[in-house]
């Protein structure tokens, strides 16, 4: 072949790689934009949906702006919130993300139709007196803004990677429009101090349950000799555990739109399930434990199971519970712009309560896997036994708040519950470093523990400080958005 022949077809293949590489760059950079098309198509669908069902009503406009806002608000509780729930499960190898997408978007819609509540707290469980604001188009604008600012904060939160809590954000929002709209007196500032109490009371407490199940499971399952005998008698308590608190939890917080129960009752229905559980399961462990090997992988393949489950269940909680997040403001200008009147309570329609359920599965399955890698595998490194012990204190410490009436977030109680787990690992293996240099006769070395470090401290900062700072930088966005809303109309 002539040099000129060859030189051609060299530079053709160069030519041809420069285009594959620049498809590949293309595509990638494409997903991000098919996510967003995705998602503003939906915010379109709900403000066109919003716009029929009014049907052309006086003020139809403002419930229109609100349905797109409410959408929007949804898509970002999706793709912040449910991570704290699917997240352990995923780090934990049990679910790969598309069945934890799937799990949670069907569980997550089940509990916002099945059992999300039919009226909620129009004012965010008594942030802003609701005398404060008895004006309608007051009480029309302060919403909006609370909404337009808690969903904005989200999704800056979102991006950053940093989990944080839908009802601080809301609630933010609803204390800075409040006191712009009627001065620093309409708030509870009381109820503010426990809100801002609950920063620091629900990780350390979730941390502190997750750590104590772990040294549980250690102690009595994963460092005896017969991993597989202990196994058989501790795995289904641990599973009746998990029933009996779900049942309580569920009870508590999640079925309250089908029937509602005093937290007596709630724990008298929890240990009757948990001991039903435990009877029930302990045959099948012991049928599903026969020929394994007596290694700590088997006793994972035993955990794997309850921790989907348990995962499964607290979407469907947190289905319930969540919604409201989205939907309540959007649920309160409905009300005030056709009833003409403001309430601390109002019913929520289904057509809204549709578009928080539907917004809340969209936007975990188009913006979710951020953060369930994040928390799932970002902070410490899970296995089932360390994400199931998440899942338990997680459910366990929303009970105990609630009975204690503290007003904690369970996206706190998640993530804490994840260093928790990761600071016991953290000292456990510092403790069994010291006793086997003992045992040797060679202490190990301050800087030699220094590198045993289990959880990766950048986190403790960016997620802490995302915390702290969502009530006050929610609150000053709602005071401005709030101000600009007043001057435009």
């Amino acid at each position: 072949m002539p040099q000129f022949q060859q030189n051609k077809w060299k530079t053709l293949d160069k030519d041809l790689s420069r285009l594959v590489v620049l498809e590949q760059a293309t595509v990638f950079l494409s997903r991000p934009l098919i996510a967003v098309g995705i998602g503003l198509a939906f915010i379109a669908l709900c403000a066109i949906a919003a716009a029929i069902l009014t049907g052309g009503a006086p003020n139809s406009v403002i419930i229109i702006t609100a349905a797109a806002f409410g959408a929007y608000m949804a898509l970002n509780i999706g793709a912040n919130d449910v991570a704290n729930n699917m997240g352990p499960a995923v780090g934990a190898n049990a679910l790969t993300m598309g069945g934890a997408l799937i799990i949670a978007a069907v569980f997550e819609t089940a509990g916002a139709l099945i059992a999300g509540g039919d009226v909620v707290s129009t004012i965010s469980g008594g942030i802003v007196a609701p005398e404060a604001v008895a004006d309608p188009q007051t009480f029309i604008w302060a919403m909006m803004a609370a909404l337009i600012a808690a969903s904005l904060w989200l999704n800056l939160a979102t991006w950053f990677g940093a989990p944080v809590s839908t009802t601080h954000a809301i609630v933010g929002g609803v204390m800075g429009a409040g006191v712009v709209a009627a001065g620093f007196g309409a708030v509870d500032w009381g109820k503010m101090g426990q809100i801002a109490a609950s920063w620091v009371i629900s990780p350390i407490l979730g941390g502190i349950i997750a750590a104590g199940f772990l040294a549980f499971i250690k102690s009595r399952i994963n460092d005896v000799e017969d991993k597989l005998g202990a196994a058989r008698l501790w795995v289904p308590v641990l599973i009746g555990i998990m029933g009996g608190t779900f049942t309580t939890y569920l009870a508590v917080k999640g079925l309250k739109k089908l029937f509602s129960v005093s937290m007596p009752m709630a724990l008298l229905l929890g240990l009757a399930v948990g001991i039903a559980a435990v009877v029930i399961t302990r045959p099948l462990i012991r049928r599903k434990s026969e020929g394994m090997e007596n290694r700590k992988n088997s006793l994972k393949v035993l955990f794997s199971m309850p921790l989907v489950i348990s995962a499964a269940l607290l979407s469907f909680a947190h289905g319930a519970n969540d919604v409201a997040n989205a939907v309540g403001p959007l649920a309160a200008i409905v009300h005030a712009v056709t009833d003409h009147a403001t309430s601390d309570k109002v019913g929520i329609p289904l057509w809204v309560m549709l578009i928080g359920a539907a917004g809340i599965s969209f936007g975990l399955t188009l913006f979710g896997p951020k953060l369930i890698r994040m928390v799932g595998t970002e902070i410490t490194k899970l296995n089932p036994m360390r994400a199931y012990c998440v899942a338990l204190s997680a459910a366990i410490t929303v009970i105990v708040a609630s009975w204690l009436g503290l007003p904690v977030s369970s996206t706190h109680i998640a993530v804490g519950a994840v260093f928790g787990v990761g600071f016991y690992r953290e000292w456990h293996a510092d403790r069994k470093a010291r006793r086997t240099g003992i045992i040797k006769g060679k202490p190990v070395p301050p800087e030699e523990r220094s590198r045993r470090k289990l959880v990766r401290r950048v986190h403790i900062l960016s997620i802490g400080a995302a915390w702290v700072v969502t009530v006050p930088l929610t609150a000053l966005l709602s005071a401005l958005i709030f101000v600009m809303l007043r001057l435009l109309t």
